[in-house]
């Protein structure tokens, strides 16, 4: 089996199978040779210990082996899969069994759907059964769409190399289970076995045939506005987002992308956000297109701004490498892998727009791309959506959302990772705040609809990139969900600002559901000083009244952003983020965190 990259370089070496003790050599316990492959295949390892992982955890500690602790379990695959969402590479966690792996279930399944590869080793019930209080782990790991690998005493080195291979080609997430019976059993293998060893590369297949090529290429050969619209497949393809540059500079078209491919291509070009997140001024261009190629990007009912991002009489062209993901709006689909077939397609094409018929350079030589939002020069008026946010408090006293994230653009680090948990919030940091690169803006618990996976996924993400401030976005929900996992974030953070839109209710199904005259008590939360929760921690922070009090912010930033700050924004309850009034227009219900890709 071929496997896309491991995280270090010593990829191909077999574990050790014999531990030294006294003077001679014993064999290594199931838990060796599985943290001999651990430390082959990962830098670090997230987790939480108990009986079941407690050996393995032992061996590699003892080692000298980075552990990064949580303080839940569902916060160690969290980490984990934002490692990976941060970084490109695989990331490693373990749990303990029962209760420990079932807390991980619905960080596992967001990353299933994510399609994030991911390796989770975890205890289980002894070979010989189940004990009174044991599980059945396998077949709940199998109703999230998770494999499990239930490991023997024949040869766990290779067998753990597998699930690592596994994770990797199929961008999944693989359990590896450990039964308690063996934690302290002698291998029975030899030291040469090597299945299931990742290599460097990913397969990128042999390229689509001329036929399956001809009618997209024929399609944007004559397009007078063609769009390319890039979502993860493009980052996540070797030589892809190199290749997605290549075939729009050829055209001369303008770029856009999903929310988690931000910045993939570059900024020449590029109007930025497809789909709801995006600026209206930017998505009436992306409108005008008459020829749009998405590769690898989710065409979800949210994606396709419910059907109006592309004008009605646009040739919409698809590249994925599921068929399944088809759309139906979709005119000429290939099956294949992103950076190969756009490469390919760039290659049919001359060098420049010229040699492609195109003169005056193309679509982006002729469209002028609006500029980033504005802090109107008025305080207190209430323009909005034509680039200008309002400067000031919203109508009820409290601080307006979009003022606030636009603020935040100025003075955050510009080297920066923003990590997003679920609510109505979500959509103010995309439309208001830049980002380095197509690695540094996560969105967790979108794919599972999920909320309450913000904390640990900072710390994931903090570890992947400990060059970066990382800055967690969250609600206050969702904050409240995750709460145990903020002292994990001040623990581990080099440099972290936990931002808290926080208007002291369930935001999503306020506007969503008391809008319609459902009664809101269970939606409203009473408000919660998340600054005063993270001096707990030992953070700094600040609860803002006002836009100047961010300046206690600007001035940690100026002294170093080192450590962790807590900035707790009482937001107002009366201001509709975009996407939301656009779904309730169109009586379609918006999810908490909407699905992104």
């Amino acid at each position: 089996m071929t496997a896309a990259p491991a995280p270090t370089a010593s990829r191909a070496k077999p574990a050790d199978i014999t531990v030294p003790f006294g003077d001679s050599a014993a064999r290594a316990t199931v838990p060796q040779a599985v943290a001999g492959v651990v430390r082959e295949r990962a830098d670090l390892l997230f987790g939480l210990m108990g009986n079941g992982n407690a050996h393995l955890i032992s061996e590699l500690t003892s080692t000298g082996f980075p552990l990064v602790t949580v303080r839940h379990e569902a916060g160690a695959v969290a980490a984990a899969d934002a490692y990976h969402r941060a970084s490109g590479r695989i990331g490693t966690a373990t749990v303990t069994y029962g209760a420990g792996f079932t807390n991980t279930l619905t960080a596992l399944a967001e990353a299933s759907l994510a399609r994030i590869p991911l390796v989770l080793i975890v205890g289980d019930a002894p070979t010989t059964g189940p004990r009174f209080f044991d599980i059945d782990q396998v077949g709940m790991a199998a109703a999230a769409g998770v494999e499990t690998i239930r490991l023997d005493d024949r040869d766990p080195a290779a067998q753990v190399r597998d699930a690592y291979a596994r994770a990797a080609s199929g961008r999944r997430p693989v359990i590896v289970a450990i039964p308690y019976d063996l934690v302290e059993t002698p291998v029975h293998a030899s030291a040469g076995s090597t299945a299931g060893v990742a290599v460097d590369g990913a397969p990128e297949g042999s390229g689509p045939a001329e036929a399956e090529l001809e009618p997209l290429a024929a399609a944007l050969h004559t397009a007078e506005r063609p769009l390319l619209v890039a979502g993860r497949g493009v980052l996540d393809s070797p030589g892809g987002p190199e290749a997605l540059r290549d075939l729009a500079d050829r055209l001369g078209a303008l770029l856009a992308t999903s929310v988690m491919a931000r910045n993939v291509a570059g900024p020449e070009g590029d109007l930025g956000i497809a789909g709801g997140f995006g600026r209206l001024e930017r998505v009436e261009i992306m409108r005008q297109a008459d020829v749009v190629l998405v590769v690898g990007a989710s065409m979800n009912p949210f994606q396709m701004r419910y059907g109006t991002v592309f004008g009605p009489e646009a040739t919409v062209l698809q590249i994925d490498v599921d068929p399944a993901r088809r759309h139906q709006r979709t005119a000429h689909f290939l099956s294949a892998d992103a950076g190969t077939a756009v490469r390919v397609l760039a290659d049919r094409l001359g060098a420049s727009p010229r040699e492609n018929g195109r003169p005056d350079g193309g679509w982006r030589a002729r469209q002028p791309i609006p500029p980033a939002p504005r802090l109107d020069a008025s305080p207190g008026t209430e323009k909005a959506g034509a680039g200008v946010v309002p400067r000031g408090l919203a109508p009820d006293g409290r601080l307006d959302p979009r003022t606030m994230a636009l603020a935040l653009e100025e003075i955050l680090p510009r080297e920066r990772t923003f990590v997003q948990d679920g609510g109505h919030f979500i959509g103010w940091v995309p439309l208001m705040c830049s980002v380095p690169d197509a690695r540094s803006h996560l969105f967790v618990g979108t794919a599972f609809q999920s909320i309450g996976l913000g904390f640990p996924s900072a710390v994931g993400a903090a570890m992947a990139r400990p060059d970066r401030t990382t800055v967690l976005v969250t609600g206050d929900g969702g904050g409240l969900m995750a709460l145990a996992d903020l002292e994990s974030f001040v623990k581990q953070a080099r440099s972290g600002v936990v931002v808290v839109f926080n208007d002291a209710a369930y935001g999503a199904e306020l506007h969503q559901y008391a809008a319609r005259g459902l009664d809101d008590q269970a939606m409203l939360i009473d408000e919660v000083d998340f600054a005063a929760v993270g001096r707990a921690f030992g953070a700094e922070g600040i609860k803002a009244a006002s836009l100047q009090d961010l300046d206690v912010l600007r001035d940690w930033v100026d002294r170093g952003a080192k450590g962790v700050f807590v900035l707790d924004l009482p937001i107002s309850q009366d201001v509709v983020a975009e996407y939301m009034a656009e779904s309730m227009a169109g009586a379609v219900p918006a999810p908490r965190p909407l699905p992104v890709d």
